[in-house]
This record gives structure tokens, C-alpha cells and sequence, in this order.
């Protein structure tokens, strides 16, 4: 984790330098961070000699630092003698225990009705998490986002080839940007995209096949035709299916019930107003409701037979991060502190909390204990890790998706007779450290800005995780009981796009060399 002085340091360069890009700042950042990490190793140097000296009565509490540098001394060789533990990180931290033992654990749904982001709390990872993203008055998809229309769908067969497409694709996109400047213009616009908007309608229609031909095979003719969708964005991929089946299979349409579970207001708005916009549009209005709520918050049993879509929701689930001891392989729950200015510290317990102890459970039987770890498992695994130079006693952080676990809660108990259909990032480049560990990033000036820790001004990164699917998959198994099958983006669309409709002069489709790195999981 950055430290607090990096934080504030790289805060300050933000605000004062608008041209962060620039060779110049880079350096002076470099620069500053060298003159922080020696003020703090110097400080480290200064406490060790001063402990050193003081009473044994007295080296308990500072060994609350339990990722300390080095081997030997009390904390190797008694290290469970506290509970809670202060990350250590490259750069010494400040001791925040007294902090950590008087400030209130707090949840995300106790935030929703605040207005400020929190400070002098902690609470989970997860609810940190879920707080940055979904907080209704500062969150992410509450307040940030804008999701890219390129407007009139592309036409892939007088394109010459993906090259082509890209461009044309760049110039809207500068053009879509330009006209949001004209009406509101802002350096910190969260724009993005998704394949519903790039390939509209033919990612949608391939979807719309999909969900008549198992709905013939079968419920049809004895229920209906109903389609909830979770994170709907701007509702294109809603009109989609639903001008598909009008124009293709209007029995089915005629027995069509669609609906979105949408958490942000916001987007609850724009998918309203995408309805109403046309009359062509229009004619949907009596099939579709746009249910603005949390998922997690659903208490209606849904009896009936019914299609689930989720696509691109899983990467926004919050995770919890736990480590591990690397003598004991026991696992630690990470913990994050905000102090009263508003800077984060991460601590780790042995006290799982129920939720994250009952994901441990339930992935090592669904699996039967074949998962990725972030530590060695084999003996010389473990004996190389021992011989680098000031080894750790934790392992590097793993995330894992309890979020995700509680969703398909929600499905198993909520929707019984449901099939889900989902889509989502099975890896992603430029991720931080750690086993599942997700892209954290914002937008400034129209430029991407990465930085290296999930604990970030609420409301201003988009905090994005993988999905490990074989394990999702499992986990998804034991809890629902249903079956399911998993295939790559390319092969689903094989299977359920028409091609020649994405597909360029030169033989390159977009459609199936875009998003190698998402998988396609559905019940059977």
C-alpha cells in the first residue's frame, strides 16, 4: 500500500500539475518519493535503536507490526500473541493501533445516507469497496460514470479491416467526448465502453438467439418469457433483444417480460429516458420495469422459470483481501482504516468475519481444495521464498470475491427456477499486486491514470477485479445446485452471432478478436 506522505504527495503534484504526463513531474515525484522512503528509513532505523534499548515489558505492542522485515526476534517466534496486525509496508508506516482500537467499525449500508466520505472509521475491505463504487452521494456509478454511445452502429462490411474500425471508433469516441465538454466540460469524466454499445445490435441479437432458442427448448409454451437483467448501463442491450424477438419471433415477444435491477439511480434515469425516446423504442415500454435497488437488498421469491443476465457486473463486485502466515498458512482479514485526514491505513486479523470464514468453506467443498494460493505450497516452494533477502511473514494479498458468493445466494434462495447467462474479465491487464487483484484507475484529462492500491478517494476509481471462473463456477454449483458451462467470448459468439455482420473486407471481425480475455458462463 502507498503510504500516507506518498498519498499526499502524489494528491498535491495532482492538483497543481494538470500535465501529470509529463517527463518532469514524473521525475519530481521520483524524486520526492526517494526523499520520503529515506526519511522513513531513517526514522525505522531511529525506533529500532530506541526499542532496542527500552524495556522487554515494553517490545509487546510495537510487535503489533506484524509484516516486519527480517527474521527471528518475538514476533517470529510467538506470532500469535495479538490479534490484530498493522500492514507494513516499503515505506515504514505510522503506528495507527491506539487508532485501530478506538475508531468504530462501519458497514457500506450504514454510508448510504452520508453525504461526506468517511473519516476516523473502519470497516472490511469489501466495505470499502462497495463504498467507492456504489455510495448513492459520492460513488463511482452513482456520480462519475458516462458510458460511451457511438451512435449509428458501425457498418464492419465497408470497413477494410479492424485498423479501420479503430480509427473510426477513436474519432467518435473524441467527438462523443467533445460534445459533453460543449454542454459540461470537466477534466475528471469517467467515460468508458462497453461490447454492447461497440457492436450494437449485433451483440445484443446474438444474445436475443440465445435466450428464444433455450426458452423453446425448455419452458415455452407453458411460462413466460421473463428476462432480468442486473447493470444494464444505458439499456441498449434491453432495446436490443427486445427488437430482436419483435421482429423475428412475435409469439415469443408477445409472451416477453424484461427487467433491470439497477442500483444507481443515474443509470436507472438514462435507461428510462433510452426507452422513451422513440416510438420505436416506446413500443417496448409495456414489457420492460426498471427496478432501482440493490440486488443484495431483494426479498421477492421469483417462482416462475426466468433467463438472469449479468454481463460486466462480476469485475464491480466489492472483494474482501486477506494474507496469509507463511509459517502457518493461516489467513488474515485485511482492514482499512481512514484517518481523521483522510488518509488509509490496512490492517490484518486473524478474526475472519462470518461472511469471508463462510467463503473459505464453501470454496474449499466446492472445490474440493484445489484453488490458487498467493504462497508456495510446495516444500522447496517454500524453502526458496525463505532464502530471499528480509522474506515477509505474510503473504502478498489475495481478494476474494464475497460479493460475488452473496449474489448467488441471492440466486439460489430469490430465484430458484432461474439461468443465468454472464460475461466477464477472466484476466486484466495492468492489475496491482496480489492473487485476484483488480485495476484501479480514474480518468484525467482524457488520459488514463493507474495507480497501485484499491484504498483511493471514494467516488473517483473505477476499482475493477478479474473473475477466476473455475472457482466462480464451483462455488456457483454447490450454492445453487444448477449445472453450467463456460465458454470463451470468441466461441459463444461462434455459436450465436451471425459473423458476416462484424465481420471487415479484409476477413478480420472485430466482434471475435476483441475481449479475448472474457468468458461466457451459463446454466445447462
Amino acid at each position: 500500500m502507498d503510504s500516507p506522505a506518498v498519498t499526499h504527495l502524489f494528491r498535491q503534484l495532482f492538483r497543481h500539475h494538470p500535465a501529470c504526463q509529463s517527463r518532469r513531474n514524473l521525475a519530481t515525484l521520483a524524486t520526492a518519493l526517494r526523499n520520503v522512503r529515506r526519511q522513513r528509513l531513517q526514522a525505522q532505523e531511529l525506533q529500532q535503536h530506541y526499542q532496542h534499548c527500552r524495556a522487554p515489558q515494553q517490545q509487546q505492542q510495537q510487535h503489533r507490526n506484524y509484516v516486519a522485515r527480517g527474521r527471528g526476534g518475538e514476533s517470529s517466534k510467538n506470532p500469535h500473541n495479538e490479534s490484530n496486525w498493522q500492514q507494513r509496508s516499503e515505506v515504514f508506516q505510522e503506528d495507527m493501533s491506539k487508532e485501530f482500537e478506538s475508531y468504530p467499525l462501519v458497514t457500506a449500508d450504514e454510508l448510504r445516507s452520508r453525504k461526506e466520505r468517511p473519516r476516523r472509521v473502519k470497516m472490511l475491505m469489501r466495505d470499502f469497496v462497495e463504498d467507492s463504487l456504489y455510495n448513492p452521494n459520492y460513488g463511482y456509478f452513482s456520480k462519475q460514470v458516462v458510458i460511451f454511445s457511438p451512435g449509428e452502429p458501425f457498418n464492419f462490411p465497408s470497413l477494410h479491416d479492424e485498423i479501420d474500425f479503430q480509427t473510426i471508433l477513436s474519432k467518435r469516441y473524441v467527438e462523443f467526448e467533445d460534445a459533453l465538454d460543449a454542454v459540461s466540460p470537466t477534466d475528471t469524466r469517467q467515460l468508458w465502453y462497453t461490447p454492447t454499445e461497440l457492436f450494437r445490435p449485433y451483440y445484443g441479437e446474438a444474445i436475443a438467439r440465445y435466450l428464444i432458442a433455450n426458452y423453446k427448448l425448455t419452458t415455452y409454451p407453458y411460462h413466460d418469457l421473463i428476462i432480468y437483467e442486473m447493470g444494464a448501463g444505458r439499456g441498449t442491450l434491453m432495446l436490443n433483444i427486445l427488437d430482436y424477438i419483435r421482429d423475428v419471433d412475435p409469439a415469443v415477444y408477445a409472451r416477453t417480460q424484461y427487467k433491470i435491477i439497477e442500483i444507481s439511480t443515474q443509470l436507472a434515469t438514462i435507461q428510462n429516458n433510452h426507452l422513451l425516446k422513440n416510438s420505436h423504442a416506446r413500443g417496448h415500454a409495456q414489457k420492460v420495469e426498471i427496478i432501482n435497488q440493490s440486488i443484495f437488498d431483494w426479498k421477492t421469491k421469483v417462482p416462475s422459470p426466468c433467463f438472469f443476465l449479468a454481463f460486466e457486473v462480476f469485475d464491480n463486485f466489492a472483494h474482501d483481501v486477506v494474507r496469509y502466515d507463511m509459517a502457518t498458512e493461516a489467513p488474515l482479514q485485511g482492514t482499512v482504516l481512514i484517518d481523521g485526514k483522510g488518509d488509509y491505513y490496512e490492517f490484518y486479523s486473524r478474526n475472519l468475519d462470518p461472511v469471508t470464514a463462510r467463503f473459505f468453506r464453501v470454496r474449499d467443498v466446492a472445490t474440493d481444495g484445489r484453488y490458487k494460493v498467493p504462497y508456495p505450497t510446495s516444500r522447496f516452494g517454500k524453502w526458496l521464498s525463505q532464502q530471499r533477502p528480509l522474506p515477509g511473514n505474510l503473504s502478498e494479498q489475495e481478494y476474494i470475491p464475497t460479493r460475488l458468493m452473496q449474489f448467488f445466494d441471492v440466486l439460489g434462495k430469490y430465484f430458484p427456477a432461474h439461468r443465468l447467462l454472464t460475461s466477464d474479465f477472466h484476466w486484466l491487464p495492468g492489475a496491482i499486486k496480489g492473487l485476484n487483484a483488480p485495476i484501479v484507475q480514474t480518468r484525467y484529462q482524457r488520459r488514463p491514470v493507474p495507480v497501485s492500491t484499491p484504498l483511493v478517494h471514494q467516488g473517483y476509481f473505477d476499482i475493477m477485479f478479474p473473475t477466476d471462473f473455475q472457482t466462480s463456477e464451483a462455488m456457483y454449483q454447490a450454492i445453487t445446485g444448477k449445472l453450467t458451462r463456460s465458454l470463451s467470448h470468441e466461441e459463444f459468439m461462434r455459436r450465436w452471432a451471425y459473423l458476416e455482420e462484424t465481420e471487415t473486407k479484409s476477413g478480420e471481425n472485430p466482434l471475435l478478436t476483441w475481449y479475448k480475455n472474457a468468458t461466457v458462463m451459463f446454466t445447462v
